[in-house]
């Protein structure tokens, strides 16, 4: 299995998965369609589909293009709604706890916490490595285990996140609703010391926010903490 971020800031977020024996998933769809063309090398219609974790736009931008093009999305009810896409025969409701099968991946989605209804997902491809992704929320309730590649949200340094709101930088409203909806360095070192993660070769840092975040520290900490080779999934 190969993990590919296309896009990954509050600017959007988009991130293909490949494995042999199948087509290719899109998780997340949040950058300009001609974006993911480009990303796909014009390939689109070798998309087995698309997962979407939740319904902001940074997320899910490029649902209706998708849908018009194509492409089946498994997105939650609350996204589908926001996103006004009606019953499209393409668009697929998905749930927490519900697996789906897909072209001979397995995608079970889990409940997250954020400040929409969001979920992660447990990708199983069909040469039987797995996937964890955990886009945006405040933490993760479930424990997993036999992963072999994780990509979670690391949004923030908790220190730098509370200098800007002290200087002013950042509003206090602001600094609340990004404790209370997405995860710190220190939460994702918890989170991963958490699970089993003795099979994971690899581990995707996703999501930093621009001002509260510092790259080389959040990968070197996570590394250091795991002993996994860590990367940085850039904008």
């Amino acid at each position: 299995m190969n993990f590919k971020p296309l896009a990954s800031s509050s600017r959007g977020n988009c991130y293909l998965v490949e494995s042999d024996g199948a087509g290719p998933l899109l998780l997340e769809c949040g950058i300009p369609m001609k974006r993911i063309r480009e990303g796909l090398n014009f390939g689109l219609s070798r998309l087995a589909a698309c997962f979407v974790s939740h319904g902001h736009g940074d997320h899910s931008r490029a649902v209706p293009d998708l849908l018009k093009a194509g492409v089946d999305v498994y997105l939650p009810r609350d996204a589908a709604e926001n996103i006004g896409i009606g019953t499209h025969h393409r668009a697929h409701i998905i749930t927490g706890g519900h697996q789906e099968q897909v072209d001979g991946w397995t995608v079970l989605p889990f409940d997250l916490h954020h400040d929409a209804q969001a979920v992660g997902f447990l990708v199983a491809a069909p040469d039987g490595e797995r996937l964890l992704f955990v886009p945006d929320t405040a933490f993760v309730q479930n424990r997993f285990q036999g992963v072999n590649l994780i990509a979670v949200e690391c949004n923030y340094v908790a220190d730098i996140l509370s200098a800007n709101i002290q200087r002013g930088s950042i509003p206090q409203v602001v600094g609340r609703r990004v404790r209370r909806s997405h995860m710190s360095l220190d939460t994702v070192i918890g989170f991963l010391k958490a699970n089993d993660i003795s099979r994971c070769r690899e581990i995707w840092l996703l999501h930093l926010s621009d001002g509260n975040s510092n790259e080389e520290i959040m990968r070197r900490r996570v590394q250091e903490e795991t002993g996994i080779a860590t990367f940085i999934a850039h904008q």
